[in-house]
């Protein structure tokens, strides 16, 4: 379906209404939300004992708890060995850095894209990266190497991969980082302890729990000959894979473990079940070393108990590759990150204690902020914790400007509509900031924005804020931040739909991209709207594109989502269902539409450029990614990764992977 464009003028129920708020208009925070954003308390254990104790007694009064982290008698399909405890010699060093190849004499790299990251030189992993000679990409479990430094694109080299589920990548000269998942299953022998006030046994028996355990899988790939990309070393981690931060060459990666219910028996509760161990093996040395996550006097928690999830935080050198990892770990969730040129910051949902026990349900929830500093190349440290009201969307909630934290959350009632009717849900953006002797402190709020609504999308862009909310109609927020202690609604502007990702082009205009929707809030197909912010007092939207029942990935995935600032290019993935015939209900197939979208994007408006499809027929895959290398749109899928001229998207060559 051809996407529809219109100006920003709406009918009049549907008018923009353009309003000048501050905190001082009603907007300031309420007290509650104050008073609770104080900063928890972490201490550290005196000896593995007192860390074993303090896990086994909480785990008790919880119900009972083992962990699926470190099943010791486990271990992830394809990676068993036997254990070598040794001290380091000559052969397990650092192999020298593969340097990236040179180009050749007289030539130079073309200009080409990165990842859409939040913070410029701040790597984000993915699934697909390029350094403007190589296009690197890893899906279903196999790395794949292609040469785009010539005229046509040309596959080199394939590697298969350990692993399976959600594999993504970092690039760092001739090395890879391919970070996976791999499942493990429970072995518990004797009683099988099951849901109850207290754990009860049933049958003696050997069981495999069903449930397994997420282990982090980190995979050092030579690329160094493309022809022949070869695994240097493997890591494993027990837990569960949440995000990684590469700075230069160094890579955080940030693990969750969080034990299961009812997995192990308590009074059998081994230190390893609550603090999991590592395994390195060196292709280089043909060696494995194990060793625990962090010491035991290393490991924080909070002076009230909060559960036994361990936050683990990674820290490589991609330069000397998986050797000598860094580590710290605190006992705390782990669901968003964010980093910044100093800062990694972690993000998890905390409700009220009680919360399952008494059936009540008030309004509890809070996200709780863990901060460690990654100042240093190399190390990271535990630095502090705070919270804030509510939840977040995702990173781009989180935004660090000279050292402040700026949070946007969501604080909604309970689901009853009975109370959701009395206490409507309301945004708010905080501002944290170190304190001394450690913690978050609270410095600044404005609240009341979107009332009964929640957030779908936010950008901080220097002391300017941007949120949008959303139930039946999408009001978008300016924020004026520039003065950390009193931040200030200073402008909004609604409209029917909403924005899902919020993109800055620069010269004050704004790129939404999500869904048009009727007056009832139903959505109705992909939206990408083009917003002037020249004036934050008086935002508006120029224009907009819709395709009808379309959606894109590149509303809940930014790394979908491609702008070449040079030509003005807008890439999107998108997919149109067929449309239907009124007369005989029958789809018709005319419209439909899988592959992706190119426009052309800039002060005067919005218009396509061309769309980008991979196979033909019912044969159709989704682009999941594109990029720019040179005068070249590369478009990468399940089948392959395509070739088309930037200007127009024609298509000039294909790279087929291999289905088998």
């Amino acid at each position: 379906m051809t996407g529809v464009l219109t100006t920003g003028t709406l009918a009049p129920m549907r008018r923009a209404s353009i309003l000048a708020l501050s905190a001082v208009a009603g907007l300031a925070a309420a007290p509650a939300a104050q008073a609770a954003t104080r900063a928890p308390r972490l201490t550290t254990f005196s000896s593995c004992r007192a860390l074993l104790s303090y896990a086994r007694v909480n785990a008790a009064r919880a119900g009972g708890v083992g962990s699926p982290v470190l099943a010791v008698q486990g271990a992830p399909t394809g990676l068993a060995s036997p254990v070598t405890k040794t001290t380091g010699t000559a052969e397990d060093q650092p192999a020298p850095a593969p340097t990236a190849s040179a180009p050749a004499a007289g030539s130079t790299t073309p200009a080409f894209s990165s990842t859409n990251v939040q913070e410029a030189g701040i790597d984000e992993p993915d699934i697909v990266k390029t350094d403007g000679r190589r296009i690197v990409s890893v899906a279903d479990g196999v790395l794949r190497v292609v040469d785009v430094s010539g005229d046509a694109p040309r596959l080199t080299g394939t590697l298969k991969l350990d692993g399976s589920a959600g594999q993504q990548i970092l690039l760092r000269g001739d090395r890879v980082l391919v970070i996976s998942s791999v499942a493990t299953a429970i072995p518990v022998e004797g009683p099988v302890p099951v849901a109850g006030p207290a754990p009860v046994a049933v049958a003696a028996r050997t069981a495999l729990l069903p449930y397994g355990s997420p282990t982090t899988l980190l995979t050092e790939v030579d690329i160094t000959d493309p022809a022949t990309p070869t695994v240097a070393r493997t890591m494993t981690l027990p837990g569960g894979f949440v995000d990684a931060r590469m700075t230069g060459g160094t890579v955080r990666v940030v693990v969750s473990s969080t034990p299961a219910p009812r997995a192990v028996p308590l009074a059998r509760a081994s230190l390893r079940t609550f603090v999991p161990a590592t395994t390195i093996r060196s292709r280089i040395s043909g060696r494995t070393f194990r060793r625990g996550v962090v010491p035991c006097g290393a490991v924080r928690h909070p002076a009230s108990f909060s559960g036994l999830g361990l936050l683990t935080v990674l820290t490589v050198d991609l330069d000397r590759g998986l050797y000598d990892v860094d580590r710290d770990a605190i006992m705390a969730g782990a669901e968003t990150v964010y980093g910044s040129a100093d800062s990694l910051y972690v993000a998890s949902r905390r409700y009220v204690p009680g919360l399952q026990d008494t059936g009540d349900v008030p309004r509890g929830l809070r996200t709780e902020i863990d901060r460690f500093d990654a100042s240093q190349p190399g190390v990271t440290r535990y630095a502090g914790s705070g919270t804030v009201p509510g939840f977040v969307v995702g990173q781009y909630a989180l935004s660090e400007q000279d050292g402040r934290l700026r949070v946007a959350s969501t604080d909604e009632p309970a689901w009853l509509p009975e109370t959701a009717q009395a206490d409507p849900a309301q945004s708010y953006v905080t501002v944290l900031a170190p304190r001394p002797g450690g913690g978050l402190a609270q410095v600044g709020q404005v609240g009341g924005l979107g009332r009964g609504q929640r957030i779908y999308a936010v950008r901080f862009v220097g002391s300017t804020g941007y949120v949008v909310t959303f139930r039946q109609i999408d009001p978008l927020y300016t924020l004026d931040l520039s003065d950390p202690a009193a931040p200030k609604v200073v402008g909004e502007l609604e409209l029917s739909g909403y924005s899902a990702y919020l993109h800055p082009l620069g010269d004050g205009l704004l790129l939404g991209v999500g869904q048009e929707a009727s007056a009832a809030g139903r959505p109705e197909g992909t939206q990408i709207s083009l917003f002037d912010v020249s004036d934050p007092a008086h935002p508006r939207r120029l224009q907009h594109a819709v395709y009808g029942s379309g959606s894109s990935d590149a509303e809940f995935d930014p790394h979908a989502f491609l702008w070449w600032a040079a030509t003005g290019l807008a890439v999107i993935p998108l997919q149109l269902p067929p449309s239907i015939d009124p007369a005989t209900g029958r789809f018709t197939g005319n419209d439909a539409f899988t592959g992706a979208v190119g426009l052309h994007v800039a002060r005067d408006g919005i218009a396509e450029v061309g769309r980008v499809v991979h196979g033909t027929g019912a044969g159709v895959a989704p682009v999941g990614r594109s990029l720019v290398v040179g005068d070249r749109l590369y478009t990468l899928s399940s089948l392959g990764l395509q070739a088309a001229r930037l200007d127009t998207l024609a298509p000039t060559a294909f790279v087929a992977f291999d289905q088998g």
